[in-house]
């Protein structure tokens, strides 16, 4: 079997606790050996790792590809994201064609499966057509490989609706990935509810209408014994909401876009519409209760949140604008900044992006030890970059964080021992 050597690289893998200096050896798909100095494996590529990290690869969470709308597709965002460092992306189910059916499960694995730089994991639609009325075929879902089932941004046409879904999910194993979004509240708003809002002339959303969702998600899924993950917390009191659920032993996890944990509803005070997300940015207290919660294992991981837009959908006024960043390039430089901030550890960082991600979905990854599949990234800390939206390789160039630095880089990604081809698709080839 095909053999390769990381020799002298900074391990460091949360999920054993382990920090050193050390070689790995890879053989075939998984890690065979990790020893101070591994000598004897005389057909094996050796890497020279030294003064790099040895990272597990990224597991985010949550992303919308947009390839039912022609806006990205599975083969060029899935070069962004290895390029990125996320060997483990979950594709939620999106509106044009939402991923209801086993076939549309299939195509989605099969593609990702040709190009080969990233695993992909489904998650299907919880009703037909997202509409809220009808349940899905969930056993088939899960059968065909789905984790986890979504309604994505769309409403529940009933609270019958969505007792049921959770039951029938139950029954089938499979994880509830819920927004908690009370649509009632929403209205047309499209910022944070607040003082920015009411001078910049926008309708806002309040923090109510993610904490009544809460409420009532919570309640349920205390009845039903569900197991639910919440998609993307906003703010403080959503947090507190998580915690006093944890508490009392509910099956819940949470997650966290990355551009929340730095941005707040400042950063829309010039109408700038690549601040346009849905939930909104919140307040700075907000933000700051989102890292806390983070360290403190409250919210079990950061995503990207990705939503890739062609140019069209950025440049109307920021109430017209379609919502949602392209964050796939971004989501580990934005966590590592917070590591540089001091907001995160560097544990904490690397945890929130690996093993307790990967522990969401039941897939045994996220972790570096012998035994386990290599799917890990070789990372050099001591690179300074800037971002440059044009050179993103998603589709999508909608980012608000154009020109900002950041410290460190990822120079590979492998996953199951391949590594990533980054030039092995270029623009749309479907």
């Amino acid at each position: 079997m095909p053999q390769l050597l990381f020799k002298q690289g900074r391990l460091i893998d949360p999920a054993n606790g382990v920090d050193q200096v050390c070689d790995v050896l890879v053989t075939g798909k998984k890690i065979s050996l990790i020893a101070k100095e591994i000598n004897g494996a005389s057909d094996a590529v050796i890497i020279d790792a030294k003064g790099q990290w040895i990272l597990p690869g990224v597991v985010d969470l949550g992303a919308y590809i947009r390839h039912q709308e022609r806006k990205a597709t599975v083969e060029t965002e899935s070069v962004a994201a290895a390029q990125a460092g996320i060997t483990r992306l979950c594709c939620m189910p999106e509106h044009e064609k939402p991923t209801y059916s086993t076939a549309e499960v299939n195509l989605i694995q099969e593609k990702a499966t040709r190009v080969g730089n990233v695993w992909f994991e489904v998650i299907g639609g919880m009703t037909v057509g997202l509409k809220g009325e009808q349940l899905t075929n969930m056993g088939g879902l899960k059968k065909a490989g789905c984790v986890a089932v979504s309604q994505g941004h769309h409403k529940f046409a009933s609270l019958d609706v969505m007792r049921k879904a959770m039951e029938y999910a139950k029954t089938c194993d499979l994880k509830l990935f819920l927004h908690p979004m009370e649509y009632g509240l929403i209205g047309n708003g499209c910022v944070h509810e607040g003082a920015i809002a009411t001078r910049a002339g926008l309708p806002g959303i309040p923090v109510a209408a993610e904490t009544i969702a809460l409420a009532q998600i919570l309640l349920l899924a205390k009845e039903t014994q569900s197991g639910v993950h919440f998609c993307r917390l906003s703010s403080a009191a959503g947090v507190d909401l998580i915690r006093q659920a944890k508490a009392q032993g509910l099956a819940v996890t949470a997650d966290v876009a990355a551009h929340q944990l730095h941005l707040t509803e400042y950063d829309i005070k010039d109408y700038n519409p690549l601040c346009h997300v849905t939930p909104p940015l919140r307040s700075e207290a907000d933000r700051n209760a989102l890292r806390q919660a983070v360290a403190d294992g409250v919210i079990d991981a950061i995503c990207s949140d990705h939503q890739p837009h062609d140019i069209d959908a950025k440049l109307a006024p920021f109430q017209e604008s379609r919502p949602g960043i392209s964050g796939l390039e971004t989501l580990l430089p934005l966590t590592m900044k917070l590591v540089d901030e001091g907001a995160l550890t560097l544990e904490q960082a690397i945890g929130s992006l690996s093993f307790r991600a990967a522990g969401i979905i039941d897939q045994p990854v996220g972790s570096l030890s012998e035994g386990s599949y290599a799917d890990m990234i070789v990372y050099d800390p001591k690179v300074t970059w800037t971002l440059n939206p044009q050179e993103m390789l998603s589709n999508g160039k909608n980012t608000p964080f154009g020109g900002w630095t950041f410290n460190g880089k990822v120079t590979q990604t492998y996953t199951r021992g391949l590594r990533a081809d980054i030039n092995s698709i270029e623009g749309d080839v479907e």
